[in-house]
C-alpha cells in the first residue's frame, strides 16, 4: 500500500468520526511522525510503496484513531506555538486558542526582555509545561515558575523542559492551599473552567482520554479555581504585575465582575480566532 492508497483508506475508516480535511490533517501528522514526511513530501511521494513494517505501524494508528483517541496521545507527541512537546493522558492536550494566550503575554512583557530586565513569571496549573516552556524560550531573560497538582503532569513537564532546553522551576501545589512569599511580575493561568453541565456537550475522545482533574469544575462553583488564582494574585503580584486567565467563554462577564470585585484594574478581555471571549488580562493595583 501506498501513502496516497492509505490516506484513502483513513478517510473512508474514519468518516463516521472525523471530517475529510480533519483526517488529512491528521494523516499528515503521522506521516511526518512514521515517515518523517512533511506535508509536501507526502504528496509528492503518494505513490511510494511502504514497507511492511511502515504500514503496520499507520494501521495500529488508524485502529487507535478509530477508538476514538486523540492522535496527539497516540504519538505521544504533539507542537504548540512552535515547539514540540510531549504528551499523554495525564494532561491537556495544548489548544490553538492557549497559544493567542501566550502571545498576548509574549507581547506585554517584550520590551522589558528587550530592556534586559528580568521578570519574574509563574503559570499556575501547567499541565504539560506548554504556556511556561513558551514563556521562557521567548522571554529568555525571564525566572519562570510553573505549578501544578498533578505529579504525573509535572513528569511529563518535566520531560518537556528537557526536550525544549530551558530553565524552569516546578512547584507541586494546590492553588487553593498554596502560599509564598516571592513576588511575581506576571501570572498566567489555564485552569479547569468547564462545567459539569456542558459535559454532555463535549466529544467523546475528549471526554474518555483527556484528564477530567483538568478540564471540569462543579456546576455551583464556576469560578472556583479564578478565584483562588485571583486571591493569590492579589498577594504575590509585584506592583502593577498582570494577571493573565484563560476562560470560558460563556462566564465573561462573571470573571471580570469578580476581578473588579477583587480590586483588580484595566480589566481586557480578548476574543480567540473563533470570536468566542477567551482571555482577560488584568493589573494588581499599585497600593
Amino acid at each position: 500500500m501506498n501513502l496516497k492508497e492509505l490516506l484513502q483508506h483513513f478517510t473512508i475508516q474514519l468518516q463516521d468520526i472525523y471530517g475529510a480535511e480533519e483526517v488529512s490533517s491528521i494523516f499528515y501528522i503521522t506521516a511526518d511522525h512514521i515517515s518523517g514526511f512533511s506535508r509536501a513530501d507526502t504528496i509528492l511521494k503518494g505513490s511510494q510503496v511502504l514497507s511492511e513494517q511502515q504500514e503496520t505501524a499507520y494501521l495500529k494508528v488508524l485502529e487507535a484513531l478509530k477508538a476514538g483517541k486523540p492522535i496527539q496521545y497516540i504519538l505521544g507527541e504533539t507542537v504548540f506555538y512552535g515547539l514540540p512537546f510531549k504528551v499523554s493522558p495525564a494532561v491537556l492536550i495544548p489548544r490553538p486558542e492557549t497559544e493567542e494566550l501566550v502571545e498576548w503575554v509574549i507581547d506585554c512583557c517584550s520590551l522589558a526582555d528587550i530592556t534586559g530586565s528580568s521578570l519574574r513569571i509563574i503559570d499556575i496549573g501547567t499541565g504539560s509545561g506548554c504556556i511556561a516552556i513558551s514563556l521562557k524560550k521567548n522571554l529568555p531573560l525571564s525566572e519562570v515558575f510553573a505549578l501544578d497538582v498533578s505529579e504525573d503532569a509535572i513528569d511529563i513537564a518535566s520531560a518537556n523542559l528537557s526536550l525544549n532546553q530551558v530553565d524552569i522551576n516546578f512547584i507541586k501545589a494546590d492553588i487553593r492551599e498554596f502560599t509564598t512569599n516571592q513576588k511575581f511580575d506576571v501570572i498566567v493561568s489555564n485552569p479547569p473552567y468547564i462545567t459539569e453541565k456542558e459535559e454532555e456537550q463535549m466529544q467523546n475522545n475528549v471526554l474518555d482520554h483527556e484528564p477530567h482533574l483538568a478540564l471540569f469544575v462543579p456546576n455551583e462553583k464556576p469560578l472556583m479555581f479564578y478565584e483562588a488564582i485571583a486571591d493569590f494574585a492579589w498577594v504575590s503580584l509585584s506592583d502593577m504585575g498582570l494577571l493573565f486567565f484563560e476562560i470560558n467563554e460563556h462566564y465573561a462577564k462573571e470573571t471580570m465582575e469578580m476581578l473588579a470585585a477583587k480590586s483588580f484594574i484595566n480589566i481586557e478581555l480578548r476574543k480567540d480566532m473563533q470570536g468566542k471571549d477567551r482571555m482577560i488580562k488584568c493589573e494588581r493595583a499599585q497600593l
